[in-house]
């Protein structure tokens, strides 16, 4: 499953350059999946529907730091745990009960964003 950030997030920004997918965004960016990466062309999101990498989409949360689904391992064939978890003074970098997903699944998206 994805991670999220909820909304006891006190913005400090640690989460962010721990991220090894760039999947991690400010409140009120918006977001694409070439963010931090060298993907061209097009990329399957986990609801089938096919994007442009470059193309922005909304930011998740206007209110505090983010984790786009679509982006996020859960550290999975980088690290041990989850990073954004690991560094966050509070807390606030939990399992999304929303998008459960399997490691094969996990580590299939992470080897389409890291090419």
């Amino acid at each position: 499953m994805a991670i999220i950030i909820t909304d006891e997030c006190i913005n400090c920004g640690a989460c962010e350059p721990e991220c090894p997918n760039n999947a991690i965004y400010e409140a009120g960016m918006q977001w694409a999946i070439a963010d931090g990466n060298d993907l061209t062309g097009r990329f399957n999101l986990a609801s089938g529907a096919e994007v442009d990498v470059h193309e922005k989409f909304a930011p998740v949360s206007d209110e505090v730091y983010y984790i786009v689904p679509d982006k996020c391992t859960e550290c999975v064939g980088f690290h041990e745990e989850p990073q954004c978890a690991a560094v966050c003074p509070v807390d606030c970098c939990v399992p999304d009960p929303d998008h459960v997903e399997t490691e094969e699944i996990l580590l299939d998206r992470k080897s389409r964003l890291h090419l």
